[in-house]
């Protein structure tokens, strides 16, 4: 293939372009940001569940306190009726000694349960504490989470304009190169990592960073200007300069 050689400076233009493409790439979908910010969200998911979890629990509990209190209220309204019967003294002997038996019966069960409600109340206490800290632990994951997505965004941003403006740059760059060229660079580039065309520089192919023997660079030295020559080792297109040291 014939181009002449400026065209094929322009190829250098255009891969460092390309180049500087594929690194605004990389660093968009390894941004430390996006990493930060998955772990923060997934922590504030998990934060979220917990909140959940815990507020059931409150709930539960507080249907608890209510059973608790109406079995206590139940008991004590069943030993007032029971004392009022006795102290007013009416019916057998047997009957009131029935009577005596069943308030001291009721004691009993009102003191069991009276502890049952306590606990309960205390437990109470318990959960809503753990509920408000899990709800302090979740606040503080969303602002986290808010703003490492600030700081991804503004990030993806700045990459966004950097592309736009390469992108533009290449565009201006690319006609230069004539398309049979530049077909021969797409196909390499995509063939060769990224890498379609590299400078020999001090004998050196900038592209594979390999020597070139001699017998390679007599073949060079000999190459008409304006012929597309190709690395041997990596087989991109190898672009002469002032510094081919040839």
């Amino acid at each position: 293939m014939k181009a002449d050689l400026t065209r094929q400076w322009k190829l250098l233009d255009l891969q460092k372009l390309d180049t500087r493409l594929d690194q605004l790439a990389h660093r968009e979908r390894t941004l430390p940001a996006q990493a930060e910010l998955d772990t923060a969200t997934a922590r504030a998911q998990t934060l979220a569940e917990d909140v959940v979890l815990a507020r059931t629990a409150v709930q539960d509990n507080e249907r608890a306190v209510s059973k608790a209190d109406a079995d206590v209220q139940l008991v004590r309204d069943r030993a007032a009726r029971d004392r009022e019967r006795l102290e007013g003294g009416s019916g057998s002997a047997k009957e009131l000694q029935g009577l005596q038996h069943e308030l001291d019966t009721l004691a009993r069960r009102q003191a069991e349960l009276e502890d049952v409600e306590l606990e309960v109340m205390e437990r109470a206490e318990t959960l809503q504490r753990e509920l408000t800290a899990k709800e302090g632990a979740q606040a503080e994951a969303q602002d986290t989470v808010a703003r490492l997505t600030e700081q991804r965004d503004k990030e993806v941003a700045d990459i966004t304009a950097e592309r736009e403006q390469v992108q533009r740059d290449r565009a201006n760059v690319a006609p230069g190169v004539g398309q049979e060229l530049l077909d021969l660079y797409e196909k390499v580039r995509a063939q060769q990592g990224g890498v379609g065309a590299a400078a020999l520089q001090q004998k050196r192919c900038t592209g594979c960073g390999l020597e070139l023997v001699q017998a390679e660079l007599s073949r060079i030295r000999s190459a008409p200007e304006d012929e597309v020559l190709r690395c041997e080792e990596c087989r991109r297109i190898l672009v002469r300069t002032a510094e081919s040291g040839l």
